[in-house]
């Protein structure tokens, strides 16, 4: 079973960067869809961006322009690099692994924007 850790996550102002890392543990995640999700306050959970096995991108409306998804499958990781900040990014940030009919949950990152 893959274990993901998430990491990076903390309080920035408005404007500044942050730079998400998500470790898997317990199996290779190389073929794996990997995924980065958020949860603000009294909200459901949304996608933020995915990349595929073969390092496709997409991101949602609100990350275009901003936020990078990376992988490094020699490390078992996904990375989510943030750009200009604001405040409605405030949320708990989740790393998902997706293959086939399997999913696995990171614990999360709280993400504080300050304005």
């Amino acid at each position: 079973q893959v274990q993901l850790v998430e990491s990076g996550g903390g309080l920035v102002q408005a404007g500044g960067s942050l730079r998400l890392s998500c470790v898997a543990s317990g199996g290779s995640t190389s073929h794996y869809t990997m995924g980065w999700f958020r949860r603000a306050p009294g909200k459901q959970r949304e996608l933020v961006a995915t990349i595929t096995s073969d390092e496709i991108t997409s991101y949602s409306d609100s990350a275009k322009g901003r936020f990078t998804i990376s992988r490094d499958n020699d490390k078992n990781a996904v990375y989510l690099r943030m750009n200009s900040l604001i405040p409605e990014d405030t949320a708990e940030y989740y790393c998902n692994a997706r293959y086939t009919f399997y999913s696995y949950w990171g614990q999360g990152t709280q993400v504080t924007v300050s304005s």
